[in-house]
C-alpha cells in the first residue's frame, strides 16, 4: 500500500514539473518576431466588384473590374472613421489613375504582383500604418468598349418584347 502511495505521488510531481517546464519554455519564445503561417490571426474582407472606367483622350477605351480579399488585424478596422471597403476601392481608382501607363488590353503585360503591393502599400501609406498585411486578387478581367457595346446589345436582344394587349371592355 505504501509503495502505491509513493508511486501516485511520483507520478503527481512529475507530471506537474512537466507542465511547469512546458509553460515556462513556450513564455521565452518572442511572440513579434514569429509570423502565423498563411496569415493565422488576420481578418479576411472580400471587396465587392470594383469597376474602374479606363478614359484615355476624353473617351472610355474599357472597364477594369476586380474583386479583391485583404487581410487586416483584427480590431485594426474598426478604428478608422472611414469604411475600409470605401478606402480600398479609392485607392484602387487611385492607383489605376496614377499609373497610366498599365495596359490592361494586353494581359500577358500585366504585373499582378505589382498592382497587388501598389494597392497596399498605397492603402498603408495614407493610413499612416500597416494597416493591410496581403492583398489577393479574387478576380480580375478588362471588359474593352466594344465588348461592353456588344454585351449590351446582347441583353437587350434578350429581352422579350412585351405586347400591347388591349384592355377588355366593359358594358355599362
Amino acid at each position: 500500500m505504501i509503495k502505491f502511495i509513493g508511486a501516485a505521488a511520483w507520478i503527481c510531481v512529475v507530471t506537474l514539473a512537466a507542465v511547469f517546464y512546458a509553460f515556462q519554455s513556450s513564455a521565452g519564445k518572442p511572440e513579434a518576431d514569429a509570423k502565423p503561417a498563411l496569415f493565422g490571426g488576420l481578418d479576411y474582407v472580400r471587396t465587392d466588384v470594383i469597376s474602374v472606367p479606363i478614359v484615355n483622350r476624353a473617351t472610355v477605351d474599357g472597364y477594369f473590374l476586380t474583386r479583391l480579399v485583404y487581410t487586416v488585424e483584427p480590431g485594426q478596422a474598426e478604428k478608422l472613421s472611414v469604411p475600409v471597403e470605401s478606402l480600398i476601392t479609392d485607392q484602387v481608382y487611385t492607383y489605376l489613375y496614377a499609373n497610366p501607363q498599365i495596359n490592361f488590353s494586353k494581359r500577358e503585360e500585366l504585373d499582378l504582383d505589382v498592382f497587388r503591393n501598389g494597392i497596399r502599400d498605397s492603402i498603408n501609406t495614407r493610413v499612416g500604418e500597416k494597416l493591410v498585411h496581403e492583398v489577393i486578387i479574387e478576380q480580375i478581367d478588362f471588359l474593352s468598349r466594344a465588348e461592353t457595346r456588344d454585351n449590351a446589345v446582347r441583353y437587350r436582344e434578350a429581352q422579350p418584347v412585351e405586347e400591347a394587349v388591349p384592355e377588355p371592355e366593359t358594358s355599362h
